[in-house]
């Protein structure tokens, strides 16, 4: 492309964007300055070379939004058109006493030529193509792009939550989501354009009909009145121009309002719009043999024109026999010819090579689910699952154990089930050829499908078929297939089961790591201070109570502080959550300055401070009444929180807050146990509700 610069200071101008421009001011001085002739042949040349190209980069696009400039480029070529209506109708008026020949080689062609030399065909021609494009075409076109926008922008707020989840369950990271975003966004942009744009065509339609009008009443009135033309000559000259005119402007404006059809009615494939249309034309035989059928027996019946009938249905027929080989020949499985061998096998003898390891992840499918692990037939849960791996080893701070899956024909054939040391911890029930339509809270309609509830979380959910995507995500669904159900079940499990996951070997890796950075910090704590076991068993302390142990550097100065007083590994997870106090604040409460808290009443504090000192080997030790009375109120305060769109934290003493957090795990588990030392000095409380008042008093 040739370039052109002028630089001062950091101004710097290129000619490699003028193109509109100059397009622009083209179309002003076609309305306003005289063309010759010549000059109209080239324009109207360009305009159904422009057209021609844009209705072929409409169908091998692969998706609309690939052509996101479209509805750009029709305003355009609209705009474009009816400044060389301006410019021909001038010349039609000023010369077209002269002959057929004033408005140039291309009008004196389309009026001459294409309609025979007949006015009267020309207006019937001219009628019809503008019949089609104002009726049938553009109307259609138009109503699709108001159908598209109004339930493209519907369906925006369930396709953003599935993006959301697919983001959390690591099946994509931070660019692709943004990425998805902008894809989703740019679709509501494009419809939009594409319904206002619809609306230009539909007015150039109606502009062509009244021009004509305007050419053939002013043209026979200057022609006979300021010329003196007879009514047959001026009626000759000034109709075929006019037609020849209209049709030289109706023709492209036909084939863009088609390529505006074509763009919104396709649905988005890894495909051109050829190449879906033999895939989907002629992927059966069945329909093409019953159309040979049918063309046959109409060739047989007197009367009709036997040969093109029989002819064409041959042609169906051998079509639909050819189609019916392929499948055929793609259908064919090679089966390996047994080996016979007189040698009976050889027994060996055992060893624990034939003992089985317990895996630590493991994910059974049953026989229909095999094709979702199995790459050689497109399944996709491999890398799903790994995306679950990558976005949980980044969260949690240590990598997580490979997943090994197997068949598992105990299962029922849609069922899968995850297993963690060799137990099963969850299991669920997919459809493969199915999406799971899952009820976020609020919904504006119901779906057809199999009832189900979500396996992650229990919410209410329904199977429905993939053509029922759009639909389900306008009425407010959250859409997602069945391999992401898997996935996200999957991630949801392996985040709580965090801390079984965490071994000797792991840590023995992250403070290998940590060693290159702080060579003396591990060499002093390891095994000088604290054997790795004991480092082991309070990182999983911290794991258990949903804390990642990314920062090692922290957690492994903090122990070889607090160990040279204590080597219990309650007093270290302690210390440890001490010194994290910043990053636990943050996973609950963000960024904000001030955190809303709940408390438990002084006298019931010292009471369960009491009672773990009296018996720390049995915990709570307190009356049942006691305990459920207390769980009660904190379960309308955690309610409260939650419909406040805030975290519920209850802020305790450091004596009691491990033993009140393991027993509360299970009991109140959307509750997030603090002691005072672990919110940080730079951050505000804010007391919302004290609990146990009356429940102490009754003690």
């Amino acid at each position: 492309m040739i370039e052109g610069t002028a630089q001062q200071g950091n101004f710097k101008f290129t000619l490699s964007g003028l193109g509109i421009p100059f397009l622009l001011v083209a179309m002003l001085a076609m309305m306003v300055l005289p063309l010759p002739p010549i000059m109209l042949d080239l324009f109207f040349t360009f305009n159904i070379a422009l057209s021609l190209v844009v209705l072929l980069v409409v169908i091998y696009t692969i998706r609309p939004l690939d052509f996101s400039v479209f509805p750009t480029v029709l305003l355009a070529a609209t705009l474009l058109r009816l400044a060389l209506n301006v410019a021909s109708t001038r010349v039609v008026l000023l010369d077209g006493h002269t002959g057929t020949g004033a408005a140039g080689n291309v009008i004196k062609s389309f009026g001459e030529f294409v309609v025979g030399g007949s006015y009267a065909v020309g207006i019937v021609v001219f009628s019809v193509l503008t019949i089609i494009n104002f009726v049938v075409v553009t109307k259609g076109a138009g109503r699709i792009s108001e159908v598209n926008a109004r339930f493209t922008l519907d369906a925006m707020p369930g396709k953003q939550m599935a993006v959301d989840a697919d983001l959390n369950s690591g099946l994509i990271d931070q660019d692709q989501a943004r990425e998805r975003r902008q894809e989703i966004s740019g679709e509501a942009d494009f419809y939009g354009s594409m319904d206002g744009a619809s609306k230009f065509i539909r007015g150039d339609a109606i502009a062509a009909i009244l021009i004509l009008f305007i050419n053939l009443i002013f043209g026979l009135g200057i022609g006979m009145i300021q010329h003196g033309l007879t009514f047959s000559q001026a009626a000759e000259y000034y109709t075929l121009l006019t037609i020849g005119d209209g049709l030289v402007a109706q023709i492209p404006s036909l084939i863009l309002s088609t390529a505006a059809a074509i763009a919104v009615t396709r649905a988005s494939a890894a495909k051109d719009m050829g190449q879906q249309v033999i895939g989907q034309l002629f992927d059966r035989p069945k329909p093409i043999a019953i159309a040979a059928a049918i063309l046959g027996g109409l060739g047989i019946v007197p009367g009709m024109p036997h040969f093109v009938f029989i002819t064409l249905g041959i042609v169906c027929a051998a079509i639909a026999y050819s189609i019916q080989k392929k499948i055929e020949k793609s259908q064919q499985v090679v089966i390996p010819e047994e080996v016979e061998t007189d040698e009976e096998p050889q027994f060996k003898d055992l060893s624990w090579d034939d003992v089985p390891v317990v895996d630590v992840i493991g994910l059974e499918v049953g026989y229909r689910l095999i094709p979702m692990v199995d790459k050689n037939q497109g399944g996709q849960m491999m890398s799903r699952i790994k995306g679950v791996r990558k976005k949980l080893s980044q969260d949690l701070g240590f990598l997580i154990q490979a997943v090994h899956i197997r068949d598992n024909l105990d299962l029922t054939p849609n069922s899968y089930r995850i297993i963690l040391m060799g137990v099963p911890v969850g299991e669920g029930e997919v459809y493969p050829e199915k999406d799971m339509a899952i009820n976020p809270g609020q919904v504006f309609g119901e779906l057809s499908g199999i009832q189900t509830k979500d396996p992650t979380f229990g919410l209410d959910a329904v199977w429905i078929d993939t053509s029922m995507k759009e639909e389900a995500q306008t009425l407010g669904y959250t859409v997602v297939d069945c391999s992401t159900v898997i996935a996200t079940h999957m991630s949801h499990m392996l985040q709580h089961h965090a801390h079984e996951l965490l071994g000797h070997e792991e840590v023995q890796h992250l403070l290998d790591m940590l060693a290159k950075k702080s060579p003396k910090l591990v060499e002093d704590l390891v095994p000088k201070i604290l054997p790795l076991g004991a480092v082991l068993k309070v990182l999983q302390n911290i794991l258990f109570e949903g804390i990642p142990i990314r920062d090692m550097r922290t957690i492994a100065e903090t122990l070889a502080e607090a160990a040279v007083n204590s080597q219990n590994s309650d007093v270290l997870t302690a210390a440890v959550r001490g010194a994290l106090s910043r990053q636990i604040y943050q996973h609950i409460n963000g960024l904000e300055q001030e955190m809303a808290v709940i408390t438990l009443n002084p006298e019931l504090e010292q009471i369960l401070q009491q009672s773990i000192q009296s018996s720390p080997e049995i915990g709570l030790g307190i009356e049942p009444g006691l305990a459920e009375k207390m769980i009660k109120e904190l379960n309308v305060c955690v309610q409260n929180q939650e419909l406040d769109n805030k975290a519920a934290v209850l802020l305790v003493s450091p004596a009691i807050r491990s033993t009140l957090a393991r027993m509360l795990r299970s009991l109140a588990p959307n509750l997030h146990v603090l002691a005072y030392n672990e919110v940080p000095d730079s951050k505000n409380i804010k007391i919302v509700a004290a609990v146990g008042g009356q429940t102490a008093q009754a003690a």
